[in-house]
Parts: structure tokens; C-alpha cells; sequence
């Protein structure tokens, strides 16, 4: 089988790069060197172990990827930009026909699905591309929709830190709120308490300093109303080369439901690992 072509955009970002660097290494797929960026990067490319990549404005987008798709054929976009270039480039690669992989959070999610599903080409979108945090997240909407009501009365918190550059609160962690709603729990996802001070993090969250810069740490904790029974679950993940073997795995599945004639639908990190 032929590798899949990827076009991974938002470099020169931590996560995009990261998960071009295993792209270049993992036979499944084949990685194109050009990228989408934002209007504020000056650079023209970025180098991935050897590899120069172009960066490719806004601006010039239009033409640069019709240009390539003349040249390359199909092929799926891998989207790590920023939160507030989500809607707009869902938008983008759905007037070009170009299947996706979603992995940036924020943007108008419910937007995002009425946007594929009007067009003609299908996407992966999922909040968090870590298989073993979307398994959880597998588990917990199990309970909500097995037991409704089993935290009715109990309170929630929720706290969750990640490095300072990133702009939006947790998706996973807005997600498990939805589960947790649905179990019975009164809580706002404008409650969640978000951490972004680096020296906060390192002195009173004890992540280790190596990471800081690259981190998710999330807890939920759950107590009685009488205080007497508390239930914490919590899952810490240091550094981002977790999120890359999901994401590679959303590309090849994205591509056999190509290839098995889908349009106009979009698939979760949970239609992944079910698959």
C-alpha cells in the first residue's frame, strides 16, 4: 500500500512539529514539506531533522494548495494551528475538498460539523488525540449514558495546566464536564480553573521543569454533598509525543473511510480506537 500523503499544518508550533518529526518516521504515511501558518510568522520554512518545510501565509494560501493538490493529488490536512484559525480553516479545506484531521481545540465546534457535513470531503475532529485519555474519556461517556444521575448532589472541581502559549481552556477537560453534567453534577465549564504561570506550575503543581513548556495535567474531583465520600480521577501527560501515534492512527482510518466513498461526515478519536 501506498504511503498517505499529509500536509501537517501550524509549524512552526511545538505540537505540528512534533508530530511531523514522527510522520517522517513512520512508514504509513508520507509527509509533504509545506505547511500552513500563521500571519504572524516571519520565517518562509522550518527545518524537521533535515527536511525544510515551507511555510505558507494566509495570504497565499489559496493558490499555493490548489498548486499543490494539481501536483500531489489528494491528500489529508493535519491541522495544529491556533484556536482562533479553526472555524476559518475547517472552512478552507472543505471549499477545496480536503479531508482533515482536527486536532486544535477552540473555534465554534458545532460550526465545524455543519461545516463538513455540507461539503463533499469527511474529517477526524477530536479535542485530544491521545488514545489512552480519548479511552477514558470512552469510559466515562459510557457512565453518563449508563448511569444518569449517579453524582446527582455531589460537587465538582476541576483544574487543569497546560504550557503558558496555549490560549483556550482544556477540550478534554470541557468534554468530561459534559459527562459529569450528565451523571447529575451542576458545573460550568467557565468554572474550570485553568493554569498558565509557568513558576505556579513548577513550585506549587510540582510539574518537572523539562516540561513546562509541553504539559496537560488534569484533575477532576468529586465530593458528597456531606463531604464524607470524595472521588478523584486525574491524568497527567508531560511532554506531546502522546498525541502523535493517535493522530497518525486518525489519518489512516480518515483514509479508509475516503476510500470506502464517505462524504460529509466527521469521525471522533472514539471511531478510531473502535475501529
Amino acid at each position: 500500500m501506498n504511503p498517505i500523503k499529509i500536509m501537517i499544518n501550524g509549524l512552526p508550533g511545538n505540537v505540528a512539529s512534533i508530530i511531523a518529526g514522527h510522520a517522517m518516521a513512520d512508514p504509513r504515511v508520507s509527509l509533504l514539506p509545506h505547511s500552513l501558518t500563521g500571519p504572524e510568522i516571519d520565517a518562509d520554512q522550518h527545518t524537521i531533522s533535515g527536511t525544510a518545510i515551507e511555510l505558507i501565509k494566509p495570504a497565499d494560501r489559496e493558490k499555493r494548495i490548489d498548486d499543490l493538490a494539481a501536483v500531489h493529488g489528494r491528500f489529508i490536512s493535519v491541522d495544529f494551528t491556533h484556536p482562533s484559525a479553526v472555524t476559518d480553516n475547517a472552512a478552507f479545506y472543505c471549499s477545496r475538498g480536503l479531508p482533515f484531521v482536527m486536532g486544535t481545540t477552540g473555534g465554534d465546534r458545532k460550526k465545524l460539523a455543519e461545516t463538513v457535513a455540507e461539503s463533499k470531503t469527511c474529517a477526524v475532529i477530536a479535542p485530544n488525540m491521545a488514545k489512552q485519555i480519548v479511552g477514558f474519556q470512552a469510559m466515562m461517556a459510557h457512565a453518563a449514558e449508563t448511569f444518569p444521575g449517579l453524582f446527582k448532589g455531589y460537587t465538582l472541581s476541576v483544574r487543569e495546566s497546560h504550557q503558558a502559549g496555549k490560549a483556550d481552556t482544556s477540550g478534554t477537560a470541557k468534554a468530561m464536564v459534559s459527562y459529569f453534567n450528565r451523571m447529575g453534577v451542576d458545573f460550568s465549564t467557565e468554572a474550570i480553573a485553568m493554569e498558565r504561570d509557568p513558576t505556579v506550575q513548577r513550585d506549587r503543581w510540582n510539574i518537572p521543569e523539562a516540561y513546562l513548556s509541553g504539559h496537560g495535567w488534569h484533575t477532576y474531583r468529586l465530593t458528597s454533598p456531606d463531604k464524607t465520600v470524595v472521588f478523584e480521577f486525574q491524568h497527567n501527560v508531560n511532554g506531546r509525543d502522546i498525541y502523535a501515534e493517535g493522530t497518525l492512527d486518525a489519518v489512516c482510518y480518515l483514509q479508509g473511510k475516503l476510500e470506502s466513498g464517505q462524504q460529509g461526515r466527521v469521525f471522533s478519536m472514539i471511531d478510531v480506537l473502535e475501529a
